[in-house]
């Protein structure tokens, strides 16, 4: 990966209710998955870290559309615990990945100063983690062709509106192998 510093991947909601089989499956789904499988790949040859995030609905609000506690939907896709079978695990109940997490503190642990953002949904845990109040201390690349939300045109609305505030790359212009 190109960059300077010390960065981290943070790989947002790649959850069983976004693919197929799930309770609010996304647009090319099974396409973000390849590459950021890819991208992970290549974030541990290089010994960046990969910190996962996952949405788990608060139970104390009732039942949610998706990502409830206890069912197979809030679960982090297979493949992407395989890919990253030791990452660190941050569960979120808000948009924001910082919101009422630990990201801040593993992230502190590393001493990461860049991160690298991709995941699902573009428009809404992407975008908001990627211009958290927390995320301003951090310089900040959302991996545009690493996410995916419910449309072509939602994503391409998202990113650029993204583009002002952070810079937004294809994983590809971003790697090195």
């Amino acid at each position: 990966m190109t960059m300077t510093g010390t960065a981290a991947l943070i790989v947002i909601d790649l959850q069983n209710d976004y693919f197929a089989d799930g309770k609010f499956p996304l647009w090319q789904a099974e396409t973000v998955l390849s590459k950021v499988e890819s991208v992970i790949a290549v974030a541990r040859e290089q010994a960046i870290p990969v910190i996962l995030v996952q949405h788990v609905a608060d139970a104390s609000k009732g039942v949610a559309p998706f990502f409830n506690p206890g069912t197979q939907g809030v679960e982090l896709h297979q493949r992407i615990r395989a890919a990253a079978p030791d990452a660190v695990v941050v569960a979120k109940s808000f948009a924001d990945s910082f919101l009422n997490t630990t990201l801040e503190q593993e992230l502190a642990k590393r001493g990461v100063d860049t991160l690298l953002i991709c995941g699902m949904m573009t428009q809404n845990c992407v975008t908001h983690t990627a211009i958290s109040k927390a995320a301003e201390k951090y310089r900040v690349s959302v991996l545009g062709d690493c996410c995916t939300t419910v449309s072509e045109m939602i994503h391409r609305i998202a990113l650029s509106a993204l583009a002002p505030r952070v810079q937004v790359v294809d994983a590809g212009l971003a790697l090195k192998s």
